[in-house]
């Protein structure tokens, strides 16, 4: 279809969110790059292989608490009015000694158990327990918190700082990730400048949001300058890009005179979406320019972060092979009628008020993509399915924390 007969059409026939995504990741495919980085730089990034202990943690029996290595038979019948009494030295256990330990101390030879500090009192050289342990009490045994040989994260592993805390604790300095997707961000629109708006002119925002979205998603976002509306330019524009993972584009992505991206996109390679029942967002793209998936974001910016969201993030997690972690939710209570369009899938922008368990969920927009404050001034959004027709005041509803997943 021509640009021309495009303009005509419109977007009489849009395609289902869910189907115009499983398009999308169907035709992209994980680059499969992998690097060594050190621990202290890999928080976040993916395992590009299953992560196996090389040693037991800890490697020895160990004190759990600050007191005295002892046989535990020594101590067979101690209390407070009949203390077993020990010598105490600093060597080796045997029968009827101990020796002082802290937490985290290697346990002497010949010792079973560890009696707390608390439950003793030093008499000279000998030590009176008035308690009576078991065999292996206040230890630590070896390999207690990591076994040799065990398998302690799958390739796709997304490094947390409590994970690199265990890594480090087996002698790992380093290890081995998935690189991070290399993504493009290209702003069209010969209205966009850096500053200083003049009447019709408009300070571009898109690069900077998608790009800071794309890297809280894993990826590595390089923002680029803003391309006029001529077709000439954003054909270079994007072909200058294609080494990159992802080429994102935000602007002209609908079928107006000026929206030329699509018709760039086709021209180049093909385009598998043009048009998807969602709102805000319907004239959102997505085509493949050899081998390299080029997201068409429309340029309203509430309409550019929801379809970024939608589209953007599921192909990073597919190109990068991150984990597709669920987004966060709230369920709350609405304090007012949430209307929505049938068999268009409805993101409704929110406020939240009151504690957990109490939470209601004002509306603050359903239309009006280009209200950039209607996001910023919201805590997540109501998404409201294709089949239903809004939602009345006092329903019960979950709000996703779009801008707080990963």
């Amino acid at each position: 279809m021509t640009h021309d007969d495009r303009r005509a059409a419109g977007f009489k026939a849009r395609t289902r969110l869910a189907d115009a995504r499983e398009t999308v990741l169907a035709a992209v495919s994980p680059h499969g790059r992998t690097e060594r980085r050190p621990l202290s730089e890999a928080d976040g990034r993916a395992l590009a292989e299953p992560v196996v202990a090389p040693v037991d943690v800890p490697g020895y029996d160990r004190a759990a608490v600050d007191g005295y290595a002892v046989r535990a038979s020594d101590t067979f019948g101690a209390s407070g009015r009949s203390p077993a009494v020990l010598r105490v030295t600093n060597d080796a256990v045997g029968p009827g000694t101990a020796t002082r330990v802290h937490t985290g101390s290697e346990l002497p030879d010949g010792a079973d158990a560890v009696v707390m500090v608390e439950t003793t009192e030093r008499v000279g050289d000998d030590l009176e327990v008035f308690s009576s342990l078991a065999a292996g009490e206040n230890v630590g045994e070896r390999g207690e918190d990591v076994r040799e040989g065990d398998t302690l994260f799958d390739a796709g592993h997304e490094l947390r700082p409590s994970d690199l805390g265990l890594l480090r604790s087996l002698g790992l300095e380093s290890i081995t990730v998935f690189e991070r997707p290399h993504v493009a961000v290209v702003p069209t629109g010969g209205e966009l400048v850096d500053s200083d708006p003049e009447p019709g002119q408009v300070i571009e925002t898109n690069s900077l949001s998608v790009s800071r979205l794309v890297e809280r998603w894993g990826g590595a976002a390089a923002a680029r300058s803003a391309v006029a509306d001529d077709a000439v330019l954003l054909r270079e524009a994007i072909e200058s890009d294609l080494d990159a993972d992802v080429v994102v584009t935000t602007g002209g992505s609908s079928v107006g005179e000026r929206d030329l991206v699509p018709d760039v996109v086709a021209d180049l390679g093909d385009v598998l979406v043009h048009g998807v029942a969602l709102e805000p967002g319907h004239p959102v793209a997505v085509g493949v320019v050899e081998d390299t998936p080029v997201v068409v974001l429309p340029g309203y910016p509430v309409a550019c972060l929801v379809t970024a969201f939608q589209f953007l993030r599921p192909l990073l997690k597919r190109v990068g092979s991150l984990s597709k972690r669920p987004v966060p939710t709230v369920d709350a209570t609405l304090t007012r009628k949430l209307s929505s369009s049938p068999g268009v899938r409805t993101f409704a922008r929110v406020r939240l008020d009151g504690e957990r368990g109490d939470r209601t969920a004002t509306p603050t927009r359903t239309r009006g993509s280009g209200i950039l404050s209607s996001v910023a001034l919201s805590d997540g959004w109501v998404v409201v399915p294709e089949t239903v027709e809004g939602y009345d005041e006092g329903e019960a509803v979950t709000v996703e924390g779009w801008e707080w997943s990963a």
